[in-house]
């Protein structure tokens, strides 16, 4: 049998932080913000809260029958920022959400860590016949690391977590193809400098801002157009699915304006897009199912039509999931 995505859910905090507020904090003109990005509002967690909490608001309401909780026997936790180095954040996600003895670690493919992670999660079941479910998750708290002076970040990115249950579906749906692609040759693209072996974070390091999060928004832009069409070709190619038969189209939401780029440069068909990033921003590892989640919530997904899921994130990598809805 194949396998594919059984459940999904998203989950956003509550505090709105409005484009007024971003100018506030960086100078840039509100209608600079909307014009550039397409994005008017993003969520924050509150101080303190861990990117754990975001994982398991999203997880738990897909957990709530004795049945499905027994039958998760893999726990993959996407996020570039974890609750802290070590121990990874899905023990921690495991311990709360009361799923003791299961496997479960991270993955780091920045944002495009939930595709990676669903890709591992379908080689999880095809090599083992016992395992019936695996909780893939995807959370991230980017308010956490923001230059809030950085117009070009602080104006994209906010706080979210969303997870997926996948377990075996019929032949002919779930996952018909899939790609991914890394590039270190750009990881300086998109990066934190300081905090990890390779430099470590000092007094004069933390007061220079080594800490936060730094992106060339123009090289990730060129980066995104050159290679999300390759994933996306391989994909179909290995799926024998063409544009046309696309029914949903699913794109991490860097921003408004690079989703609507990567639709026109592949002759999308920009009425299929599903769009979170106006209200949530730019949610990192969470994006991908937040928006899935969101959009079988306004209309549901019907068995049969196909979903194109792809990425682009830090590293740099890209990645390109074709899923027949069941």
């Amino acid at each position: 049998m194949a396998a594919g995505i059984v459940s999904v859910n998203g989950h956003v905090p509550q505090r709105v932080v409005g484009n007024a507020e971003i100018a506030a904090w960086s100078g840039a003109a509100p209608d600079w913000v909307e014009r550039k990005t397409g994005i008017l509002e993003r969520r924050y967690a509150p101080a303190g809260t861990p990117t754990s909490t975001l994982a398991v608001n999203a997880a738990r309401p897909l957990l709530d029958d004795e049945e499905t909780r027994s039958d998760v026997g893999l726990i993959i936790v996407a996020t570039s920022t974890p609750d802290r180095p070590q121990p990874s954040t899905a023990v921690l996600v495991q311990e709360e959400l009361g799923l003791a003895y299961v496997p479960a670690f991270d993955v780091n493919a920045v944002c495009s860590g939930f595709l990676y992670a669903l890709t591992i999660a379908e080689a999880f079941l095809a090599a083992r016949t016992d395992l019936r479910l695996v909780l893939v998750i995807g959370a991230d708290k980017y308010s956490a690391i923001m230059d809030r002076t950085d117009r070009r970040t602080v104006s994209l990115f906010g706080d979210g977590g969303g997870a997926a249950l996948v377990g075996r579906v019929p032949e002919g749906y779930g996952m018909a193809g899939s790609s991914l692609l890394a590039d270190g040759a750009g990881a300086a693209h998109v990066h934190i400098r300081a905090g990890g072996t390779g430099r470590a974070l000092t007094p004069d390091r933390l007061a220079d801002g080594e800490h936060l999060f730094r992106m060339d928004g123009r090289a990730v832009r060129e980066w995104a157009l050159e290679f999300v069409p390759k994933v996306v070709r391989r994909t179909l190619d290995e799926a024998c699915v063409s544009v046309r038969e696309i029914d949903r189209i699913v794109f991490h939401q860097g921003n408004v304006r690079l989703v609507e780029e990567l639709a026109a440069a592949m002759r999308l068909d920009r009425e299929k897009l599903a769009l979170t990033a106006p209200h949530y921003g730019n949610t990192a590892a969470a994006s991908i199912p937040i928006t899935l989640a969101a959009e079988h919530a306004r209309r549901p997904l019907r068995r049969g039509e196909r979903v194109l899921l792809a990425s682009i994130g830090g590293g740099m990598t890209a990645g390109s999931v074709l899923l027949t809805w069941y």
